[in-house]
């Protein structure tokens, strides 16, 4: 029993050196798919599949990285690193990070630093070609990496690809990712040097995470960080769309077949925060698309990703 043990944290900690290596970039506190999208990292990192190496945030307000420390302090991971925006967009506390942790139940820690920073300190020690970065708030951070002194450059050499959730390639309208700060996102468009894959308004509308998984899946833990703040951000029950999973499951689980990907091509940014998609030979862009059979695969993996028990 003894040697079973030791065998069982031998693997455990070779496991929690392993997997690729992702930066989340997040507005967490403006809805609650962040938070659950932030899950499903996790129980990616305990699957061996990934390495979250930092969590940036671009809401400008403190419990947006005090409730990103609380999941991550929950999972027993607190000490990935957490970058905050300079200036950002939105500065309310939002309906859940506050709610969902200042009453005792969570820890945290307040220690953060400059994202633009921290972006660039972690890029440079992971291998070339091996990040992915998953971008499911505003573009402010990544824009600013990118304008920061070889931040292209820096870019290009140590990002495999970045996935977003962001815009709408149905027609709908501009999508609120991009329309909040449409000047960062046209940067973004304009100066991201690798491939891109965009999930739109349109895809996680169509998947709803339910709430009988906060109320089944999540009895686990008593105290979860994450079903706390689902119960918080809105009346409960209720059932609400799967923006930001969308884009961490298709970023980790490219091959799997969850979706389907545009052609090849370009997508620009209007000044109103409308994303319009351009097929072009050799494009750097795609979005993502999905079927009916597609939506009951993708929320089954959804559902259990973000539910898992932490080891």
């Amino acid at each position: 029993m003894k040697t079973l043990a030791i065998l069982l944290l031998i693997s455990m900690t070779a496991m929690a050196g392993t997997g690729v290596p992702v930066i989340f970039d997040t507005d967490m506190g403006n809805d609650i798919d962040d938070a659950l999208a932030l899950a499903m990292l996790h129980g990616l990192q305990s699957r061996g599949e990934v390495r979250l190496v930092a969590v940036t945030v671009t809401k400008d307000n403190p419990w947006a990285a005090r409730y990103v420390s609380a999941v991550n302090t929950f999972y027993g991971r607190g000490g990935i690193p957490i970058g905050v925006v300079k200036n950002g967009v939105t500065k309310d506390e939002g309906g859940y990070a506050r709610k969902a942790i200042d009453n005792g139940r969570h820890a945290w820690s307040e220690k953060t630093e400059d994202a633009v920073g921290l972006l660039r300190r972690v890029l440079e020690k992971e291998a070339d070609g091996s990040v992915v970065v998953i971008q499911v708030g505003f573009s402010t951070n990544l824009a600013g990496l990118l304008e920061s002194p070889g931040g292209r450059d820096l870019v290009a050499r140590k990002v495999k690809f970045l996935s977003l959730m962001a815009g709408d390639f149905a027609g709908r309208g501009p999508e609120y990712n991009v329309k909040e700060d449409v000047k960062s996102c046209q940067k973004l468009v304009q100066v991201w040097p690798t491939a891109r894959v965009w999930s739109g308004f349109e895809v996680g509308r169509t998947i709803k995470y339910p709430a009988r998984s906060i109320e089944r899946d999540f009895g686990w833990a008593p105290k979860h960080p994450v079903a706390d703040g689902y119960r918080a951000y809105m009346k409960f029950p209720y059932d609400r769309e799967t923006w930001d999973l969308t884009a961490v499951l298709h970023a980790l689980r490219p091959e799997a077949g969850y979706f389907d990907l545009s052609t090849a091509g370009t997508v620009a940014v209007d000044d109103q925060g409308f994303t319009k998609f351009t097929e072009t030979p050799g494009g750097r862009d795609r979005y993502l698309k999905v079927n009916d059979v597609q939506r009951a695969r993708v929320l089954e993996a959804m559902i259990w990703l973000a539910s898992q028990p932490s080891r």
